[in-house]
């Protein structure tokens, strides 16, 4: 099964956002865009924004001495590895199946992108939007930080 969606790194440098896309193989690898966000040289923000399958999203962002994570939908643990692999990294248990209604929730720091314009409360609000896509989502995410077109653009050329 090949895994649909996106991987994009978003940089701010000198006050201009750009966004690119990783690598499609990165979907299934935290590991491999963890160490590639970690290679962009910038003095601003680096963060990767993950959509999987219409799914869920991660958003990934290097600090000091490790990774902020936010996961949109820890259930997704238990049908995706990238999802699997964050509630490891988060030091979290994937749930067990027989313990999850149809609800899904959020896991990690809502307030990684406190700082870029989306406050902790809001970026709650966007990750429990359940009528929105994960890429809808994120769309909302960039719309707050400054960066839709960008990011817009380069989800188009995927």
């Amino acid at each position: 099964m090949s895994t649909e969606g996106f991987a994009v790194a978003v940089v701010r440098a000198d006050g201009k956002w750009s966004c690119s896309l990783l690598a499609a193989d990165l979907l299934d690898d935290l590991d491999g865009i963890i160490t590639g966000l970690r290679r962009v040289a910038a003095d601003g923000a680096v963060f990767g924004l993950v959509c999987v399958d219409d799914e869920f999203f991660v958003v990934i962002r290097p600090i000091p001495g490790g990774v902020s994570l936010l996961l949109s939908d820890a259930t997704a643990a238990l049908d995706y590895d990238l999802a699997a692999d964050v509630l490891d990294l988060l030091h979290l248990e994937t749930p067990d199946e027989d313990d999850i209604d149809d609800d899904a929730w959020p896991e990690g720091d809502l307030a990684l992108l406190a700082d870029l314009g989306v406050p902790e409360q809001e970026l709650a609000l966007i990750v429990n939007e359940v009528d929105l896509y994960p890429d809808e989502q994120l769309a909302m995410i960039a719309q707050r930080c400054g960066f839709a077109d960008q990011l817009a653009a380069v989800i188009d050329k995927s």
